[in-house]
């Protein structure tokens, strides 16, 4: 395990090498709070919940996490490093989750800043400490989930903006196929099993404060999935 804790000391720290991180965390963090604040009247409303907010993030995600997860192997097979990262003594799977964690820490750091908004809505009320602890542990193994499904698309192409626009795309159509709107214009047999793997369900009953076993273990095994697949393309790579 310390090749993958020195992999993801060493790519969480490239994302501070330049001012894009720092971009993004200031971009998220004001859109978020100016979404939540002035579009959603909070102070007009006068309610003490953050559930505008969790409503918010998981659309905000879609744009905020592929960007994050974009460069870290389309950047390495343009710049012609992967064959040199492939000649290390590393197995392809500590590689993977080296790089899947340093993203990980980098959202988890950007999430935590924004904790102004339950010590404000605190301050204001008497909010639902459950709904606002499932809220975060929602928005966590969703943001999870967006960057496993990223890594994996990064990995297939050396041009970041593509790896951006399908892997956007990809957590989009995943989010939405359990959404009543879309559910309407499939087959009804087909609803149960669209539910079932769509990601806006599963978050959606964390987000309530309803901590199920059985939500996270689905987050657990979508973000395994792709991270297999992942270790899958990395060694198709090494074998071309």
């Amino acid at each position: 395990m310390s090749n993958v804790f020195t992999i993801a000391g060493k790519e969480f720290r490239s994302y501070f090498n330049s001012t894009i991180a720092y971009i993004f965390m200031v971009v998220f963090l004001v859109l978020t709070s100016l979404l939540f604040f002035e579009l959603q009247k909070f102070f007009v409303i006068g309610q003490a919940t953050l559930r505008d907010f969790f409503g918010l993030v998981p659309i905000i995600f879609l744009f905020f996490v592929p960007a994050i997860s974009m460069r870290m192997w389309a950047e390495e097979r343009k710049l012609g490093t992967l064959e040199m990262l492939m000649t290390l003594p590393v197995r392809d799977w500590e590689v993977v989750v080296g790089k899947f964690l340093a993203s990980f820490f980098f959202l988890l750091l950007t999430l935590a800043l924004t904790f102004l908004l339950p010590v404000m809505v605190t301050a204001l009320g008497h909010p639902d400490p459950g709904a606002i602890i499932g809220g975060y542990l929602g928005l966590i193994l969703l943001g999870g989930t967006y960057l496993a499904i990223g890594l994996w698309v990064s990995s297939l192409t050396e041009n970041q903006i593509v790896a951006f626009i399908i892997a956007a795309v990809a957590c989009l159509i995943l989010f939405i196929i359990g959404v009543d709107i879309f559910l309407t214009a499939v087959p009804r047999w087909l609803v149960p099993f669209l539910k079932g793997i769509a990601l806006g369900s599963h978050f959606n009953s964390i987000e309530r404060g309803v901590i199920d076993l059985r939500d996270v273990i689905y987050y657990f095994s979508i973000i395994g999935f792709f991270l297999f697949l992942n270790v899958r393309s990395v060694e198709a790579r090494r074998g071309a």
